[in-house]
């Protein structure tokens, strides 16, 4: 089996030159008053790829260890590279390029740039498995930060039936029936179209041993992905909140732009306004 070697010099130009061909409105940051910088700041990228400024200078600069995974899919994202930029920048830095069906944290450029342009109303990017990859402000006041999930614990589909007396809170008692159907049919879905060998096969597999509702629904044998959708959610401070669902796909729908909003001048649209005002620190929600 061939080492594949990280190449500092070829990571930190490359790296260097992307943060330089970007703008603040192109990853929806505020360019502020005397700017000088070229492009991004590294700062502006550490803190969209969520790590500390010392370490992605340290990665421009060639001075770091081999970074994981992880924190390459990070910096990827923030960076809006393509899947063939994102495969590159995998094996400059000394490692296997990912698994373009595998899931990850990989994001959609394009979905990216659309989200970056939603501030007020929630919008959030979820994977095939229901994993939620990216959410704005308004997003995160409204279901919690699914940035604290990990392994199967990130699709909503696995914590649905693993932990329903804490996921289903946010759904009125009446619709989640409706909910745990809607769920596993676009499991099956998905099982359908990334195979018997994939991450959707595993969920399957957990689920079938530890959850005998998500069996029985299973044995069902229904198939659909619905997105597009009137929902009322229940949030713990402003109550019930009677939205719309509207989505946008990636072009192979493996991902998915959420956007939730509300007829004008309705009592559920003043809830998202002040969901967008008042941000995720005032409404956090207890997960």
């Amino acid at each position: 089996m061939q080492t594949v070697i990280m190449d500092r010099d070829a990571l930190g130009s490359f790296l260097t030159r992307h943060r330089n061909s970007l703008q603040p409105a192109d990853v929806g940051v505020a360019a502020g008053p005397r700017r000088r910088a070229v492009g991004l700041r590294r700062e502006e990228v550490a803190q969209l790829a969520g790590m500390s400024t010392d370490y992605y200078t340290r990665l421009e600069q060639g001075r770091s260890t081999q970074p994981s995974s992880q924190i390459l899919g990070s910096v990827a994202r923030a960076l809006r590279l393509t899947p063939d930029e994102r495969d590159y920048l995998f094996r400059v830095a000394g490692l296997d390029a990912p698994d373009r069906h595998g899931g990850g944290d990989y994001v959609a450029p394009a979905l990216l740039r659309v989200l970056d342009r939603l501030t007020d109303t929630p919008a959030l990017i979820i994977s095939v498995l229901g994993e939620t990859l990216v959410q704005n402000e308004p997003a995160v006041a409204l279901f919690g930060d699914a940035s604290q999930y990990t392994g199967l614990e990130r699709s909503e589909v696995y914590r649905w039936f693993v932990h329903p007396e804490t996921e289903r809170r946010r759904y009125p008692e009446h619709d989640r029936d409706r909910q745990s159907r809607a769920h596993v049919a676009s499991l099956r879905a998905a099982l359908g179209a990334m195979g018997s060998n994939s991450r959707a096969s595993e969920l399957v597999r957990e689920l079938s041993r530890s959850s005998p509702e998500f069996v029985s629904l299973w044995e069902r044998q229904e198939v659909h992905r619905r997105f597009t959708d009137h929902k009322t959610l229940v949030h713990p401070e402003l109550g019930e909140i009677e939205v719309d669902c509207q989505v946008l796909f990636t072009e192979d729908e493996s991902q998915a732009l959420l956007v939730l909003t509300a007829p004008p001048r309705t009592e559920a649209a003043g809830k998202l306004e002040l969901l967008a005002v008042l941000g995720s620190q005032q409404f956090a929600t207890e997960r």
